[in-house]
């Protein structure tokens, strides 16, 4: 298969911004017939990148939730429990024939491995639908509730319970693609760099399906955490990964999808900002990918920030990179 990239010139505007996370705890408590609750951090959301962002780039607006035509929701559906804590997702599919089906995409929130929420992925699950995909959202337990490899075992599962559930979705089971933004991107490309690789499955459903995903969607986030341009990765890192870089090594390289890239990964699109520390280890990763003859592409957004797909006027390249580059590696 052949490559392409596309690369933008190197505008160094974008270093007055920092990392857009700002992280509190806030304490819930457990109402009757729901899960047990936990300590959640919500300090990350659409609202608070949104204001964040425009102090130094006035023009942005923020972006909203929108159900085009024609694409149906189903929202709070249970993909997993552990114990008495259920997990949750939403799916948003374009309406249908009652024999069509459509490629997947699961759709993976940031938010530097502890804060986020899946509503942060819902305008673009909603217009990668209108699209002709069925996109789902997905919730998954972040370092205040569960540390590595928690999260992992979380988003395996959700993609076994997509092609659980693949004929009552409109699902094409062979089709599935993971998108992550920041954190949520690392994630993703891991799912796509460990499939069939039994120790990061976790035992939370539907053993007997596969968590294996067709293509990666990278959106501004890392692949190594060990890797020379990943140095500024530090606390929230640590929260997740159980210690520092020198206290816990071993998960640091091990949660790194870099280290497990190979000729059985999958197609990748990475779209990122002008600043190198949001896509370490990334060009190692083309290299391995060219020579095996995977397919693989890049778009720089110029005179971007870091959380650039939660604004306008970024969320529509995003998007559109997204859907080309889905329709055509899935065809």
């Amino acid at each position: 298969m052949t490559h392409h990239i596309t690369t933008q010139p190197y505008l160094p505007g974008c270093f007055r911004q920092g990392l857009l996370l700002f992280f509190f705890l806030l304490a819930t408590t457990d109402s009757p017939g729901q899960s047990p609750t936990f300590a959640r951090d919500t300090s990350y959301n659409l609202r608070s990148a949104y204001e964040h962002i425009r102090k130094d780039y006035p023009q942005v607006r923020p972006i909203q939730p929108k159900l085009p035509r024609r694409v149906r929701a189903q929202t709070g559906l249970v993909y997993a429990r552990i114990g008495e804590r259920e997990l949750h997702l939403d799916v948003f599919s374009p309406a249908r024939s009652r024999k069509k089906v459509y490629p997947g995409v699961l759709l993976i929130h940031g938010g530097g491995w502890r804060s986020g929420s899946r509503d942060m992925e819902v305008p673009m699950a909603q217009q990668l639908a209108a699209r002709g995909f069925v996109a789902v959202t997905v919730e998954y337990r972040l370092s205040p509730e569960a540390q590595y490899p928690a999260g992992i075992h979380d988003l395996k599962a959700a993609v076994r319970w997509m092609r659980a559930h693949g004929a009552e979705l409109g699902l094409d089971t062979s089709k599935i693609a993971a998108y992550g933004c920041s954190s949520g991107a690392q994630m993703a490309s891991f799912l796509g760099t460990t499939s069939g690789m039994p120790q990061f499955e976790g035992a939370e459903g539907y053993p007997e399906y596969s968590s294996r995903v067709q293509a990666v969607l990278n959106i501004d986030g890392i692949v190594s955490f060990v890797h020379p341009e990943a140095a500024a990765e530090g606390e929230m890192a640590g929260q997740w990964l159980g210690g520092s870089r020198t206290e816990n090594w071993k998960n640091w390289k091990e949660a790194s999808p870099l280290e497990y890239a190979g000729p059985q990964s999958p197609p990748f699109l990475f779209v990122n900002c002008t600043i190198p520390r949001f896509h370490a280890g990334r060009d190692d990763l083309f290299r391995i990918l060219t020579a095996a003859g995977i397919y693989h592409e890049v778009h720089t957004l110029p005179e971007s920030t870091h959380s650039f797909w939660t604004v306008h006027p970024w969320f529509e390249p995003t998007l559109r990179y997204s859907a080309a580059f889905l329709h055509h590696v899935f065809k």
